[in-house]
């Protein structure tokens, strides 16, 4: 691995100080390749009106961090701005997976290596064969390697030949979300469940100034209906060079410089970020596709009738008897949703 150098490090520092001037959001038109053709899908899938708001829902032992499945539609609550809601659609582990592995491939380190890459490519035959797969890169850059697909060939030969690192390029997470969202919307199941897996090594930057604005992003993510997941292959240097981005970026935001934290994105659609040492990987990538595989799906119809594209604000809970019977919790999921409009 790469050692960071004195004179690396110089750069470093001369490079945060240069922070860029505020993104205004933008419109792009958008540089995927086409979607794929519609597949019959066998699964226990309900095809309901476009107001259906569907979340998932991952329920974890606090102390132990266990995941706990057999809970029942009674035992969550879900509410929208305050205001209860009924849930009409309740399942576990039946809908397909749509999964968009996007990885890295600026900055000083290589967060894509052989372990990372072997981690990767063990952990898809633990997917059902209904879920689909694609794989994008990114650094300055996206780069769309392969589309959806349920052949598992076509993404371990994706895997294996993913993009060279450039050490020059930046992590420009402003672009590769936006892209990500945009696909995941474009090609993405209609009634399967939609997660974007990040691996990187550093979790904050700068938005990169010939893209749109992290906030016009996030909403982008947020419309996609997108859970969004990191791993981080964890090394003394991927360590310094997060936090050295970090500090730039929290500095960078008392000037007005806009910028992506992937922690609160996670945090905000209901995923995790999970790291580990690049040998230990395995079970990390393991442990994350059980997580997907084991969320509950929870679907209403609000009582909020305007279709006005708003923001609007989530929480879900479990009753008072679910908890007193399996002891403290903790339920990852998403914070908010964006309204239809018209």
């Amino acid at each position: 691995m790469k050692k960071f150098t004195p004179a690396l490090l110089f750069l470093l520092l001369l490079f945060i100080t240069q922070i860029p001037a505020p993104v205004s959001p933008q419109t792009r038109e958008r540089t995927v390749a086409p979607s794929r053709s519609e597949r019959n899908i066998k699964t226990d899938v309900v095809k309901v009106d476009v107001d259906l708001v569907t979340v998932d829902a991952l329920v974890l032992q606090k102390n132990t961090a266990r995941v706990v499945g057999g809970l029942k539609q009674g035992d969550f609550v879900i509410s929208e701005d305050g205001t209860k809601q009924s849930i009409s659609h309740f399942s576990q582990d039946s809908l397909p997976l749509s999964v968009l592995l996007l990885i890295d491939r600026g900055g000083c380190l290589d967060p894509f290596g052989s372990e990372v890459r072997r981690a990767a490519l063990n952990a898809l035959p633990r997917l059902k064969p209904a879920d689909e797969v694609a794989v994008m890169t990114y650094h300055n850059h996206t780069e769309l390697l392969q589309e959806f697909t349920q052949n598992r060939r076509l993404i371990e030969d994706a895997l294996n030949h993913v993009p060279p690192h450039d050490e020059e390029a930046n992590h420009c997470l402003n672009k590769a979300f936006d892209q990500a969202a945009n696909y995941m919307v474009k090609a993405g199941n209609p009634v399967g469940r939609r997660v974007v897996i990040l691996i990187t090594g550093v979790t904050r930057n700068f938005d990169c100034t010939d893209g749109p604005s992290g906030k016009a992003v996030t909403q982008s993510v947020f419309e996609s209906g997108s859970v969004v997941c990191g791993i981080i292959p964890r090394s003394a240097d991927q360590r310094m060079e997060n936090g050295i981005m970090t500090w730039a970026t929290r500095i960078g935001g008392l000037t007005g410089a806009h910028s992506m934290n992937v922690q609160t994105l996670a945090e905000e659609t209901g995923g995790e970020v999970l790291e580990d040492k690049p040998q230990n990987l395995d079970s990390t990538f393991n442990m994350l596709v059980t997580h997907l595989r084991t969320r509950y799906s929870l679907a209403f119809v609000s009582t909020n009738k305007k279709r006005d594209g708003s923001l609007r604000k989530l929480k879900i809970d479990l009753a008072p008897a679910a908890q007193k019977s399996q002891g403290k919790l903790v339920v990852k999921a998403r914070r908010s949703y964006v309204s239809p409009r018209g």
